[in-house]
């Protein structure tokens, strides 16, 4: 058989990768747990948009100066009650807006930022002959 047919018992790259990154996946794993440290996904302290200043809002993602700065001039004329009034106060304050701040911490009187509920889906619409 020629040699460029024999089988290779050297690992490809793409293994040798593998191994090489499970390894340091591992050793993280083990150093974190020996120092104490937890590396699971925390979820973000809550914020408070009612007595949150400009640089705390300006550090959630998504929200950038003049969208905190809407937030904060209606803000002067009255503390928020909710989401919805959130929405209506303040334009660019959809629901995908509304549920990705309330998944960063953001909250108004304790409660999250209620975007649409979640679980209502549009009726099927039947066939017609």
């Amino acid at each position: 058989m020629p040699a460029w047919c024999e089988p290779s018992i050297e690992p490809s790259a793409g293994l040798r990768r593998r191994r090489f990154l499970g390894a340091a996946a591992a050793l993280g794993l083990a150093v974190s747990s020996a120092l104490g440290q937890d590396l699971t996904p925390h979820t973000p302290p809550p914020l408070e948009l009612n007595t949150a200043n400009r640089a705390e809002l300006e550090s959630l993602p998504g929200l950038g100066p003049s969208l905190v700065g809407l937030m904060l001039a209606a803000r002067q004329q009255a503390p928020f009650q909710d989401g919805q009034d959130l929405a209506r106060r303040v334009k660019g304050m959809g629901p995908r807006m509304r549920a990705r701040l309330s998944a960063a911490g953001l909250r108004i009187n304790g409660q999250p930022l209620d975007a649409a509920p979640a679980g209502r889906l549009r009726p099927a619409s039947s066939p017609q002959a």
